[in-house]
């Protein structure tokens, strides 16, 4: 046996006379401070030991003289073991690890646990237990403690602040439908049983680490943003103020380039709001409270004194388009993010086609009646597959996502219940920043149309109403996706242009269904204000009157789908049944759109 490398003999593990069996560990030696152990090369009785504990050797160096032998069975060589044999005890290093490790379990804190569910509420790593599949999730920054060592024992630390109040980590969310690749996910959730979910000196840091991987890697992220906000008492760190903190430009520098998601229960204040804000879109429990401040900083501001529960509940922020989706509890709440998610991951393989004849019905055959144009899309999707977003804000235009033939689609349709389908500032302001959302991540959009135009009048310019409504020519005009546009009704001057990617040859294709009327505005203001000498040539009463109507039939019957088609300003008109084999034949044919096409505006 030779020396491998130049080291200094440290122990002999056998002595001359000595049958040493192959692979026996036989020599120790020590280079650059590193032992190595040696092990016999063959079966051999040991004849004598060259060099002693202490010697210096060089590589190559002979290290003992041996001879081979005939190996033998020897019963005291035998092994046997029990058939029930009790597991080796662990390494002392191994289990000081574990027992670290489990002061971060909820099992560890009984106490704070039961007040939680007390409340109704889960706990951080329950929800990320839900919401990843079985053994996916890796856990970043586990053993991190509040940054107040130099005010609290460090053993107090570690039992009072496991993960400095915030767990972290990349898991797995929808694998057994999308693949482990498309299902990985960043996870961020503050926990509220830890300092009240404040943001503390290191829990920052575990966020600024997560949100660069999520970039890197353009994971989709899910952020649990419930909690206070800064945590004024992390002392260890000699800092005036943090406003140099990285992690709010960070996580915004997300936006578009992956799909974030926030998810907000019990009380979301101050930095918390901050980034659940920068989110595309936000998740609330009815019992949530979202505010840029809670109780304290409004008192001290001098605003006045208010309970949590009075600052930003989550369904007054619903109305106002804060929050995108209001859900019953924090189950609930996970159930509805997989399956949001989900329209990020990629193509599903198996659907079910609707009953597309029941199109056909939708619109009312008296042009005047309401209807809600969401009917058309239980005739358009695969069944089972519409999420409305933004329900509760801007309700002339409804928004959402979809599924046609296993592929995701945004959507938006026109609200004839609300003001006859005319787009006010908020629609246009919640059409505008879906068509980012869509167009940032790669989403074909599909336009239901039935409008007779932007809202006007004064109370309607008090809104900022010229700002608001040009936002969907701007953001139409920066679409990176396909967009197919189905007239349902009315397609009426700027607001249906609007609608249909700021002009009917915009879209992929426009196509109108046999109820659709056009014009380049209202038919009514068309004839008052085109034909208002021949209207003021007749006496007021039954003769005007009569007039009005006949030349309103004539602006009707030219306006018709059909004569939009016959002058090619529309595409086709169609047998609504046919409309979703429309759709999925335009899909087939458009080129994919990579995602990370932001940004998406914050509102």
């Amino acid at each position: 046996m030779r020396a491998p490398l130049q080291a200094q003999v440290v122990q002999w593990l056998v002595q001359p006379g000595a049958v040493v069996r192959q692979g026996e560990v036989v020599l120790v030696l020590e280079a650059m401070k590193m032992e190595h152990e040696l092990r016999a090369p063959a079966t051999v009785r040991v004849r004598e030991l060259l060099r002693a504990p202490g010697d210096l050797v060089a590589e190559g160096e002979a290290l003992w003289a041996a001879e081979a032998v005939q190996a033998e069975p020897s019963a005291d060589r035998v092994e046997t073991r029990p058939a029930a044999q009790a597991a080796p005890a662990l390494r002392a290093d191994l289990q000081r690890v574990l027992d670290r490790h489990a002061l971060t379990d909820d099992a560890q804190r009984p106490d704070a646990v039961a007040r939680r569910h007390a409340q109704g509420l889960r706990t951080a790593r329950e929800n990320i237990a839900d919401l990843c599949d079985a053994g996916s999730f890796s856990e970043y920054g586990q053993l991190a403690v509040a940054a107040q060592s130099n005010r609290r024992p460090l053993d107090e630390l570690r039992r009072q602040t496991p993960a400095d109040g915030m767990v972290t980590g990349i898991g797995g969310v929808n694998g057994a439908l999308f693949g482990t690749e498309r299902a990985r996910t960043a996870v961020l959730a503050y926990d509220a049983t830890v300092l009240a979910g404040t943001q503390g000196f290191r829990n920052h840091q575990k966020t600024d680490r997560l949100l660069g991987l999520a970039l890197r890697h353009r994971l989709p992220l899910v952020l649990f943003a419930e909690g206070g906000g800064g945590r004024p008492g992390d002392t260890d760190m000699p800092i005036v103020a943090g406003l140099h903190v990285p992690t709010f430009a960070a996580f915004a520098r997300l936006n578009g380039r992956v799909p974030t998601l926030g998810i907000a229960a019990g009380r979301c204040f101050a930095g918390n709001a901050a980034l659940l804000g920068c989110c595309d879109t936000i998740i609330a429990t009815r019992g949530a409270n979202i505010g840029m401040g809670g109780p304290a900083m409004v008192e001290g501001g001098g605003l006045g004194r208010f309970a949590p529960e009075q600052i930003g509940p989550a369904a007054d922020l619903h109305r106002c388009g804060v929050v995108d989706l209001l859900v019953d509890d924090e189950a609930q709440a996970v159930d509805v993010a997989k399956r949001y998610l989900a329209y990020f991951q990629g193509p599903l393989a198996a659907w079910q086609a609707p009953d597309a004849a029941l199109l056909r019905e939708v619109v009312p055959e008296n042009r005047l009646r309401a209807y809600d144009t969401r009917a058309a899309l239980r005739g358009l999707a695969d069944s089972g597959s519409v999420l409305e977003l933004r329900a509760g804000f801007g309700i002339g235009i409804h928004t959402g996502l979809a599924r046609i033939e296993g592929r995701t689609v945004g959507w938006m349709a026109s609200n004839p219940g609300h003001l006859g389908g005319a787009i006010d500032a908020d629609a246009a302001d919640k059409a505008a920043r879906f068509m980012q959302l869509c167009s940032a991540h790669g989403l074909p959009l599909v336009s239901l149309v039935d409008t007779p135009g932007f809202m006007v009048g004064p109370q309607a310019e008090t809104q900022g109403q010229v700002r608001h409504v040009s936002r969907m020519f701007v953001a139409a005009a920066h679409l990176r996706v396909p967009c197919f546009a189905v007239v349902l009704r009315k397609g009426y001057g700027l607001g249906a242009m609007a609608m249909a990617a700021g002009g009917f040859h915009g879209p992929d294709f426009t196509i109108a269904w046999p109820t659709g009327e056009f014009g380049g505005m209202g038919l009514e203001g068309a004839v008052r204000l085109g034909f208002r000498k021949e209207l003021e040539a007749q006496p007021e009463g039954p003769q005007r009157e009569s007039l009005y109507q006949r030349l309103l039939a004539q602006q009707y019957e030219n306006g018709q789908a059909l004569r939009m088609g016959e002058t090619l300003e529309i595409d086709a008109v169609i047998d609504p049944a046919h409309t979703r084999a429309w759709l999925a034949r335009g899909l087939a044919s458009a080129r994919p759109v990579p995602a990370g096409g932001g940004p998406i505006d914050a509102w």
